[in-house]
């Protein structure tokens, strides 16, 4: 059967956007399911996601029999594998499906820098559920951070900003924190009137605890007018250039004129207060720092990987980034619609 060139995997702690690309950067497809991460779901729950996408993408290119390789090269850029034996146990079972005779693994945020940027090195952000960062060096030498949450350090994800939204809107509510508007538009998000009606429908699991990260684009949007919101997104502001401070220290790249993007469902458009205070604070250490958000989604920087290892050309790279950017740009709308 024909087969093509990348197939491409984003997968996140919330969906999962895979692509299937042909040598000269043409789109074959694009299809969304739900997480894949194998933090949450195990190698074995993860490679059941995407399987299942798989067989969808190859009947929306046309393929024919799904059976056998699939792809010259499959790069899977995935939450939730964040050590280096976690990517080898990923490959070595992707591997062994034949999917395509050469696989790369690796973390989420390498896909967000490669669709920032045509270098190839530079420093990314991830802001979806979680945080997490990498740096990479002009000579190929890494920075990267364990990011399991709390344990290692971790604060500002979209799980990090809704909990705390929800933890201000209830001491406005009683009276331990000061007064905010989250105490009237938190609840309201979920259908509730007050901040102690959403704490006991979380606490009888009549709402899933985990939905507060809904509320990150609420929290980022009060923090216009509402000062508990701001501090909030103060907050997330320090995390960002912390992480990005660090990177750029351990590869002694902080006088450079280095790029930092930033992306994730939290950053992928973050502009306004938040992206001049990331800015200010970056370069207090790194003066000569760009930072911005990604114009291109992850799944663009796992295919343009799949295509590096190919050796594809500036005209190719520049034609996956039109199609593939429409493609994902038309799976939004669709989303947004359901």
């Amino acid at each position: 059967m024909s087969r093509a060139a990348v197939l491409a995997v984003d997968g996140g702690n919330s969906k999962t956007d895979l692509a299937l690309v042909s040598a000269d950067g043409s789109v074959l497809a694009l299809v969304r399911g739900p997480l894949s991460s194998p933090h949450h779901l195990g190698v074995d729950g993860c490679l059941t996601v995407m399987e299942g996408l798989l067989a969808e993408a190859v009947h929306e290119a046309r393929l024919g029999d799904h059976s056998g390789r699939f792809a010259q090269v499959a790069t899977l850029l995935m939450a939730g594998v964040d050590f280096p034996a976690e990517e080898d146990v990923l490959r070595i079972a992707v591997e062994q499906r034949g999917w395509a005779p050469s696989v790369h693994v690796g973390n989420d945020t390498f896909a967000v820098l490669r669709a920032g940027t045509e270098r190839g090195w530079g420093v990314a952000i991830t802001c979806g559920a979680g945080i997490n960062c990498v740096g990479v060096a002009p000579d190929g030498r890494n920075a990267r951070f364990p990011a399991l949450g709390a344990i290692t350090g971790d604060w500002g994800g979209g799980y990090d900003l809704g909990l705390a939204a929800v933890s201000a809107a209830a001491r406005s509510e009683d009276g331990r924190g000061p007064r905010t508007s989250l105490e009237r538009a938190v609840p309201a998000h979920f259908g509730v009137t007050t901040p102690s009606q959403l704490a006991e429908r979380i606490h009888t699991g009549q709402i899933a605890q985990r939905r507060v990260i809904e509320l990150a684009p609420l929290v980022l949007a009060e923090a216009a007018d509402d000062a508990v919101a701001a501090e909030i997104v103060r907050h997330l502001a320090s995390e960002v250039v912390a992480l990005a401070r660090v990177a750029l220290t351990r590869l002694e790249l902080t006088q450079e004129p280095v790029e930092v993007l930033l992306g994730g469902g939290v950053l992928q458009d973050v502009d306004g207060d938040l992206l001049a205070a990331i800015d200010s604070g970056l370069r207090e250490a790194a003066p000569n720092v760009t930072v911005r958000p990604t114009a291109s989604a992850a799944i663009v920087g796992a295919a343009l990987l799949g295509l590096d290892e190919l050796e594809a050309g500036p005209e190719v790279h520049a034609r996956l980034r039109r199609e593939l950017g429409a493609a994902f740009s038309q799976l939004e709308g669709a989303a947004a619609v359901g």
